[in-house]
């Protein structure tokens, strides 16, 4: 049994559904319910049931039994909830909330001993929207600063995750620092970023597509790795046709190169994830 926070997301719902294409059971939790679940609903539909993931009490009753819902053992925890974005609230609001859930998915699985955790962090941390350009590029999972209380809170969860990991060499606590989540029907706006490198440069010109996120999401639950692990997730290219070099000249002048560049690879690499996880992107918005 696997449990999803934030199921109704974008990463979450794909997160759903591809983990029960591979034959797990799956419930989501979120506040929001999923579109489209039939009443009674269908085989096909997602398992679903309403919590408020920072009252630690609902996450505690979530991962420990709902009924006929929740009532073998759980095996793993997918936290994607939060709030998605800087912007969505108030400062203060997105740090408390998504301080809040992270600790409570992480303390109540501890004590429910369930060692196996896969959460949502953020392509953020790396310095968006990069006020005086990247620190090198492709930016890794070394780099570490947040500049707003959203990516703050996404480093303190990782932060977070280190110490409960000491506390119990058996678990393991995956964080993914996902770049901007894109859906099919997202992919028709990518002509229009072409005419100007700066529509898109605050996050070089990066993507993740939700479909490739949930793949990373179920390799990790997967992984044999303990311990506390931090990996970059983007597809395998930029959303641009222009070179790299040309688009980081143009915005971004004098920025470092840790090696050479490929033309449109992804400026957040994913070199840790494929070589660890095995991950190996499979959807590319050129088709």
């Amino acid at each position: 049994m696997i449990i999803v926070t934030g199921g109704s997301g974008k990463v979450g719902r794909a997160a759903v559904r591809d983990l029960m294409e591979h034959g797990y059971k799956v419930v989501s939790i979120d506040l929001a319910k999923p579109a489209g679940i039939s009443n009674p609903p269908k085989p096909t539909d997602p398992t679903y049931s309403q919590a408020d993931i920072t009252d630690f009490g609902q996450v505690m009753a979530a991962f420990s039994g709902i009924n006929d819902r929740v009532e073998e053992p759980v095996t793993g925890i997918v936290h994607m909830g939060a709030i998605a974005a800087p912007g969505q609230a108030l400062d203060h609001v997105i740090f408390d909330t998504n301080m809040s859930s992270t600790y409570n998915v992480f303390e109540a699985a501890r004590r429910l001993k369930i060692r196996n955790v896969v959460w949502a962090s953020s392509e953020t941390v790396y310095g968006i929207p990069y006020p005086e350009g990247p620190v090198y590029a492709p930016v890794d999972e070394d780099v570490e600063l947040p500049q707003t209380s959203y990516s703050l809170s996404k480093l303190m969860g990782e932060k977070l995750a280190e110490q409960y990991a000491l506390w119990d060499p058996e678990t393991k606590i995956i964080g993914l620092r996902f770049s901007n989540v894109q859906e099919p029907q997202d992919y028709a706006h990518f002509a229009g970023y072409q005419d100007d490198a700066r529509k898109r440069h605050w996050n070089l010109w990066t993507y993740i597509d939700a479909r490739d996120a949930a793949q990373s999401i179920r390799l990790s639950l997967e992984s044999k790795l303990k311990g506390a692990h931090v990996f970059g997730i983007a597809n395998t290219n930029s959303l641009m046709r222009r070179s790299n070099d040309e688009l980081l000249d143009e915005v971004f002048p004098g920025t470092p190169r840790k090696r050479p560049l490929q033309p449109n690879e992804s400026l957040i690499s994913i070199e840790k994830a494929q070589r660890v996880l095995g991950y190996k992107p499979q959807y590319d918005w050129k088709g």
